[in-house]
């Protein structure tokens, strides 16, 4: 995320770690990061206690870990709606890529009525919504200057 923090200031997203860790257990995460990946956090975190009957994931047999964490993204935009939630077993790295590439395509689909096939990366070739009439299409995609 360190590493990555010009490319979601050009989105205009800010990024936030929730937790429900102790702060010293915080601490040693983000020396590690440092140390690791040459990029210490540069975005808040937010710890949160456990609630109540908080429920850690386990499985008895079948992991390394008797109790691991899942780390879950989500993706809130202005208005404070989720889009996207993508959960993460302890095992798995998260794909900012993908994460990136999400955001691109809901900025894209919330400015102009159109949508992003499978596997569409910014700048490619995106579908026009059947909202859209073929005059209204035609009127848009024709260079401005000749509308």
């Amino acid at each position: 995320m360190a590493r990555l923090k010009p490319e979601f200031d050009k989105r205009h997203v800010k990024a936030v770690g929730l937790s429900i860790d102790p702060v010293e257990s915080h601490k040693g995460w983000a020396k590690d990061i440092q140390e690791t990946q040459g990029h210490a956090p540069n975005f808040p975190d937010r710890r949160r206690s456990r609630p109540q009957g908080g429920r850690s994931v386990r499985d008895d047999a079948s992991c390394h870990d008797e109790v691991f964490t899942v780390r879950t993204v989500f993706v809130i935009d202005p208005k404070k709606k989720i889009r996207l939630m993508i959960t993460y077993p302890q095992t798995t790295g998260r794909n900012f890529d993908e994460i990136l590439r999400v955001i691109d395509s809901l900025q894209l689909t919330d400015a102009h009525r159109v949508a992003t096939p499978v596997n569409w990366k910014q700048g490619e070739d995106v579908i026009i919504v059947p909202a859209v009439t073929d005059e209204e299409a035609r009127r848009s995609s024709r260079p401005a200057g000749r509308r």
